[in-house]
């Protein structure tokens, strides 16, 4: 699918911006398994397509514990979209296949 492998992203986070490094791969039309590594460590997770949006939830440990809930659409090379950072709202985040 248009949206595997690998990618850099960009969390625009209340802290300054984060990157993190995303390999994606579908196992199906709606389905697709992904990791996701950066400052936080590495976790490997599975997320949700519909068409071209992603969206996906890593836990993270650093700087604090939380949970942020991805949702993404991919154009071509790009990702744009945003991740709720719990309490902290929502962050814009960005991407360009690596």
């Amino acid at each position: 699918m248009s949206m595997d492998g690998d990618w850099t992203l960009v969390l625009e986070t209340p802290m300054g911006p984060q990157e993190a490094r995303l390999t994606v791969k579908a196992k199906s039309a709606s389905a697709f398994d992904g990791v996701m590594s950066g400052q936080a460590g590495e976790q490997a997770f599975e997320g949700a397509i519909d068409g071209q949006t992603l969206t996906w939830q890593t836990d993270i440990t650093n700087p604090m514990p939380l949970t942020l809930d991805f949702a993404v659409t991919v154009d071509g090379d790009a990702m744009t979209g945003s991740a709720k950072l719990g309490m902290f709202g929502s962050a814009p985040v960005t991407g360009a296949r690596a």
